[in-house]
């Protein structure tokens, strides 16, 4: 769920960082003016998109001297190009005109509406030969290998059959890709095609991810290259077991539906297990993962030897993980480390074997914050590299040469990210990017380069290049959309509102234009709430944030708190929600409903809540069980009872059924619909493959029964973000009235 709403609600952090002081005068200062034109749903859901547009396709060369990106032909009308830039000067360079694309490549198919599972992460359009002298093209059912020195390119494979995950072998000589529920070989030279797995299908998935482990553990792919190019290690997903859930296809005449592979809490999961076939042939052998097959294999990795493979275990109720390793050709396997947690784990990215083979990076939660820890193979700590009361959020990049850890942090404020570097005995720890804001990160193969991309509450994203002291090379892409400027946005304030047993919480508010402190008005409540998530952050937010600006503008305050459970302050933050959803947040909800009645501009009887996802779970809960405080809300996409959602992110939190049956009934929206005062709007569309719209259905069913009534706005055919422009401006400008007329 996680990923799918941050896309959703396009990270809505709603954020700057002015102090509270000075946002608060500029905002009482400002009056409405003739120069700034109002903000719309139309305008805010159409193109040109007011946050502008990121270059897609970023790519590092092998040798780290240029950066490569798509950018829009000014030649050929919707068209894109591949241009570079140069590491050490910031010049650019055509790479591939729009016209060499189009040749070797048909157009991609448009996007669908759904952004999850297997489709929340596309795959790249091109990739570097490992020597850099060629680029792998990817279309739906073709691969293209295209010869940078004599620009010239050839297809490898093409027909009518989907392929996926294309990678290039770290020699060259070859590209995998997954067909037909099997992994195959194309040969670079000859365009020669073999299958190196067989009797792969639909039920059984070789080198092929299933719905529940990229959404739910955040796993890109599932098979992994030898470093030496001898064999490809790869997951083999049993679902026979696994429930199917029909999507219902509702414009069908006949009731056509699509079976989706969807495990429920407590139902049965994917069988797994982890095998190695060796590309010049022969049986593929499977490792020893231990004979409890009700476990999850989150991540694998190779070891620089080629001939081990680490892979990491976690159980059922995900409070153990086991780091393995396994030798490649017997299969035997070994547990160096252990990691165990009271409440649960959550599975980081930052395992890395460095090159002399004896040492490896770890990053994990002991400490209730993620912290980098440096490991022998035998599972002794050697270092503890960064400490402190905040987070670490990945590593971007490993200096040997210079002894560096790139990687980005929490440090400075939670509402911020950055990037650091450590040394590898822990020492000379520094903060890189100074910009106040939040800046992510691609990074050149040996981290002497980073592209930032950077944005701030009140400015859209920018991408930029950096060297690795945080100095510019060159900026890659302003993106300052011009149009924006024509709309009067108020700035965001950041305010920290103690709960009620004294913690701080994290907040922001946005106030209208021309707001007057004698006057009182109504506020909207945003929301998220849950796990892995965080809506107080200084980064921009979209058009979420756009769409608040215009609320703003039409007389309303903008209000969000980021409750216990929420990310971005580390696994002691998030511990409350343990085994109960709802409870714990909507406390801390009430603490800022209560702040924001004792401010005298504030109207306490027009106090409304929206959200999506979570979002939308905790809007019901307010609704049904604050309602001395929230008037109106807007729930988009709610789960409504945790049994219907999947099995890896419900028992994280609430427990294994059914030994938790009792944390899930409390943690159901359901049971207190009845007690439903205020006015509610939920939308959903009936193709969620994430939060199934029977979630919606049940909670109806328990309205009628208790004799109430809501609005509620299906979308047909729609998935979990009902994303598709002419879906989002009919619900938006719904979502808008629906405000206008309740509070």
């Amino acid at each position: 769920m996680r990923y799918s709403i941050i896309i959703l609600l396009m990270w809505i952090g709603l954020t700057a960082f002015p102090c509270p002081q000075a946002a608060a005068q500029q905002s009482a200062s400002k009056s409405p003016t003739s120069t700034h034109k109002p903000l719309t749903v139309e305008r805010i859901y159409s193109e040109p998109s007011l946050s502008g547009h990121l270059y897609s396709g970023v790519a590092w060369s092998p040798d780290g001297q240029r950066v490569s990106f798509f950018k829009d032909s000014e030649r050929a009308s919707g068209a894109k190009e591949i241009w570079t830039m140069d590491a050490a000067t910031g010049g650019t360079k055509l790479l591939l005109s729009s016209d060499q694309l189009a040749a070797l490549l048909p157009a991609a198919p448009a996007n669908a509406t759904q952004a999850t599972g297997l489709g929340r992460k596309p795959a790249p359009p091109y990739q570097w030969a490992p020597g850099g002298a060629a680029l792998l093209l990817q279309g739906p059912t073709s691969l293209a290998w295209f010869d940078l020195k004599t620009q010239t390119g050839r297809i490898l494979l093409s027909g009518k059959e989907g392929i996926a995950d294309p990678k290039i072998s770290p020699d060259g000589q070859y590209v995998s890709f997954v067909r037909d529920h099997n992994l195959w070989l194309v040969g670079v030279a000859d365009a020669k095609v073999r299958a190196l797995t067989a009797k792969g299908n639909e039920e059984v998935r070789k080198g092929e991810l299933d719905w529940v482990y990229p959404e739910e553990l955040d796993i890109t792919t599932a098979y992994w290259w030898a470093p030496d190019s001898s064999a490809i290690a790869y997951l083999e997903m049993d679902e026979r077991k696994v429930e199917t859930y029909p999507l219902v296809d509702f414009s069908s005449f006949q009731g056509a539906a699509e079976e989706e592979r969807y495990p429920p809490a407590g139902g049965h999961n994917p069988v797994v297990r982890v095998l190695v076939a060796p590309i010049r042939g022969g049986e593929p052998r499977a490792m020893d993962i231990g004979s409890n097959s009700d476990i999850y294999i989150p991540r694998v990795d190779w070891l620089v030897d080629s001939r081990h493979v680490a892979i990491q275990r976690l159980n059922r109720e995900q409070t153990v993980l086991d780091l393995l390793i396994a030798d490649a050709v017997t299969g035997k396997s070994r547990t160096p480390l252990t990691v165990k947690d009271q409440y649960w784990i959550n599975v980081g990215d930052d395992l890395r074997f460095l090159k002399d083979g004896k040492r490896f990076l770890w990053s994990d939660e002991r400490s209730g914050y993620r912290h980098l820890y440096l490991y022998d193979l035998e599972g002794k700590e050697l270092a503890q590299l960064t400490k402190g009361d905040w987070e670490v959020f990945g590593v971007q990049g490993v200096d040997e040469a210079k002894r560096l850890i790139y990687f980005t942090a929490a440090e400075k404020s939670p509402l911020e990210r950055h990037l650091y570097r450590v040394a590898l005995d822990g020492s000379g720890f520094t903060r890189i990017t100074k910009e106040d804001g939040t800046h992510a990160f691609k990074t050149s193969r040996d981290a002497s380069a980073f592209v930032d991309t950077y944005s701030n509450s009140m400015n859209p994203p920018r991408q930029e290049l950096i060297r690795a002291d945080g100095s510019r090379i060159a900026i890659i892409n302003e993106n300052k959309p011009t149009e924006l400027a024509e709309y009067e946005l108020s700035p965001v304030e950041f305010l920290s509102v103690k709960s009620h047993d004294g913690i701080p919480l994290n907040a922001m508010m946005i106030k209208p234009p021309n707001f007057d402190a004698s006057k009182k008005y109504p506020v909207l409540v945003f929301t998220y709430g849950g796990p892995h998530a965080q809506v107080v952050l200084n980064s921009w937010g979209g058009n979420n944030f756009l769409w608040h600006q215009m609320m703003a503008q039409k007389g309303y305050i903008i209000f969000a708190l980021d409750n216990r459970g929420s990310a971005g302050r580390g696994h002691l933050f998030e511990e409350p929600i343990h085994y109960r959803f709802g409870a714990q947040e909507l406390s801390d909800q009430r603490d800022g409903a209560q702040y924001l009645k004792s401010l005298p501009f504030v109207d306490p009887n027009r106090l409304g809540i929206w959200g999506w996802s979570y979002g939308g779970h905790m809007t019901l809960h307010a609704m049904f069980e604050d309602s001395e405080d929230f008037k109106a809300g807007f729930a988009g996409g709610p789960v409504t009872d945790w049994h219907y959602y999947d099995s890896i992110y419900t028992e994280r939190y609430i427990g294994v059924l059914p030994q938790h049956e009792q944390s899930y009934d409390e943690s159901s929206p359901i049971k207190t619909a009845g007690n439903l005062k205020g006015k509610l709007l939920i939308a959903h569309g009936t193709g969620d493959d994430n939060v199934h719209f029977a979630n919606t259905l049940a909670l109806i069913d328990e309205l009628i029964e208790s004799g109430k009534y809501v609005e509620v706005m299906a979308f047909p055919g729609r998935g979990h973000g009902v994303s598709d422009a002419p879906a989002r401006r009919v619900l938006m400008e719904r979502v808008s009235r629906f405000f206008l007329d309740n509070l």
